[in-house]
């Protein structure tokens, strides 16, 4: 049986999940609703992004290295297009946005998806 390449990419989607209720309710108490919101759309524009990466790698059908690379370096140009764009919208339209819940959430949750990499096939 083939190993399932979108499973790294679920388990890493579940734990940005996450991170991104943890952070929402953490910034919600310590800063109120604004604060939570920001948090909740920080980690929101990062799990984003990382599904426009993933989507382009499981459509992937190449079998060369040259072919995997022009992949992976596509996949991650578009990431970093949706995360620029969706943090621009957020900060140009959110007149109440706190800007250290948004963008701590936005890293953390960026940062948890390197760890898909690290997750073996079953």
């Amino acid at each position: 049986m083939p190993p399932d390449k979108r499973r790294p990419f679920r388990i890493v989607l579940a734990w940005q999940s996450g991170w991104t209720a943890v952070a929402a309710g953490l910034a919600g108490w310590l800063g109120g609703r604004h604060a939570a919101l920001s948090a909740a759309l920080g980690g929101a524009i990062a799990i984003a992004g990382c599904l426009a990466f993933t989507w382009l790698v499981v459509r992937n059908r190449a079998l060369t290295a040259d072919g995997i690379l022009l992949t992976a370096l596509r996949a991650e140009a578009v990431k970093v297009l949706v995360l620029f764009a969706l943090l621009v919208l957020v900060l140009a339209t959110y007149k109440h946005v706190v800007v250290v819940a948004l963008i701590g959430s936005f890293i953390v949750s960026i940062l948890i998806f390197g760890f898909a990499f690290f997750i073996r096939d079953a």
